[in-house]
């Protein structure tokens, strides 16, 4: 079975629209490239029972658990205390992260500063040349900063150790209504039903009207389908095929 992935984004400036998020839909994406299989996501406020709930119901539901947000020196920064909370243990102050703290911040460093040396007991580091400070996965639960920069940065550092089986995509654009376009899409199914369709009509775009992704794990059975769908639709319809 392909592992499965729950995604946690933890911000009250996302729920009051003061800041879009970007993190999750290019964690969507890198993970289906892995063949990991997204199967939840929220959006929580940064309050530590929520979050200890909702990580708690993700670790259960699912082999890997990303959080998003709620790290770092602030008020408002509480993220480690909700998945200290979930998993049932203290948060500490881990020696590595208070070292790499005064390392980086020597005379500067403050109390506050310290704050982001804290961990979930029994938490793990990863670390790569690419990072400045190393990732903290509690079990299954990875934590992730919210600024996407950072977030992209130490997803990638680590991102090898999701590899999966992957799902092999192909997009098919066409010239041709959904309504006129739902018998081929049915047709496809029916010979090949364990094929993942996907059907996005495009109202503002003069090239094509709908887009139509063929998705699968075996790229035979993708290939296969793909060629069949193919020979269903009029030459003159189809765009591009990628």
């Amino acid at each position: 079975m392909p592992k499965t992935a729950g995604i946690v984004l933890v911000g009250n400036e996302i729920l009051s629209g003061k800041i879009q998020d970007l993190n999750a839909a290019y964690l969507c994406r890198e993970l289906r490239v892995l063949g990991v299989d997204v199967r939840r996501i929220t959006v929580i406020p940064d309050e530590v029972d929520v979050i200890a709930r909702e990580v708690a119901a993700f670790s259960a539901d699912h082999d890997l658990v990303f959080t998003s947000g709620g790290v770092g020196p602030t008020h408002d920064d509480v993220t480690i205390e909700g998945v200290a909370r979930a998993m049932g243990v203290r948060v500490v102050r881990h020696p590595a992260l208070l070292a790499l703290l005064d390392q980086y911040y020597g005379d500067r460093g403050t109390d506050a500063l310290r704050k982001m040396a804290e961990v979930p007991e029994g938490a793990a580091l990863l670390s790569a040349e690419t990072l400045r400070f190393p990732t903290i996965v509690m079990r299954n639960v990875y934590v992730l900063p919210g600024v996407p920069e950072i977030f992209r940065q130490k997803f990638d550092a680590i991102r090898d150790r999701f590899r999966d089986a992957p799902i092999h995509l192909r997009s098919v654009f066409v010239r041709m209504g959904e309504s006129t376009l739902a018998d081929h899409l049915n047709a496809v199914l029916k010979d090949f039903p364990a094929l993942m369709l996907g059907s996005y009509p495009e109202f503002s775009n003069p090239e094509y009207r709908v887009k139509v992704t063929l998705e699968s794990r075996d790229v035979g059975y993708v290939d296969r389908a793909l060629s069949g769908f193919l020979k269903l639709l009029p030459a003159d319809t189809v765009v591009r095929v990628e």
